[in-house]
């Protein structure tokens, strides 16, 4: 008896766990934030010549409730954006390492300037989806 009393707690316990797991699954409503047009800046390359970069980003949030706070914000996160790559030297717009560090830049410029404005920082991911650079 005590042993299947034991078992049934253990079974409980299985089924509870479960059951928050999939309620936190249901909580989680991830959303995406693309910015329209692409962004098309300059930076500057080797001599006097400058060099150009096309991207595509998009912005990943966990709750699709703050979408609304990146579309009102979109003129500031992409204006930071810009001045980052802007910034960048030619080796490191063309090098996978650096476009990588342009990229955690960018996430942590973006999650900082929404906790300035919206008081949370909403991203959690962002991602190159198009990356063209001459």
């Amino acid at each position: 008896m005590k042993i299947l009393m034991a078992m049934m707690i253990i079974l409980a316990t299985v089924i509870g766990t479960s059951a928050m797991a999939a309620e936190e699954e249901v909580k989680d409503d991830f959303g995406y934030y693309g910015f329209e047009p692409e962004i098309v800046t300059n930076y500057l390359s080797k001599g006097n010549k400058l060099g150009f970069v096309r991207i595509t980003i998009e912005l990943m949030v966990k709750n699709s409730a703050d979408l609304a706070a990146l579309e009102r914000h979109d003129p500031l996160l992409r204006s930071a954006i810009i001045e980052i790559i802007g910034n960048q030297t030619e080796e490191k717009i063309k090098s996978l390492t650096g476009r990588e560090e342009i990229r955690r830049e960018c996430y942590d410029t973006v999650n900082e300037l929404l906790t300035k404005e919206t008081g949370q920082a909403s991203v959690v991911n962002l991602l190159f989806t198009r990356y063209l650079y001459d």
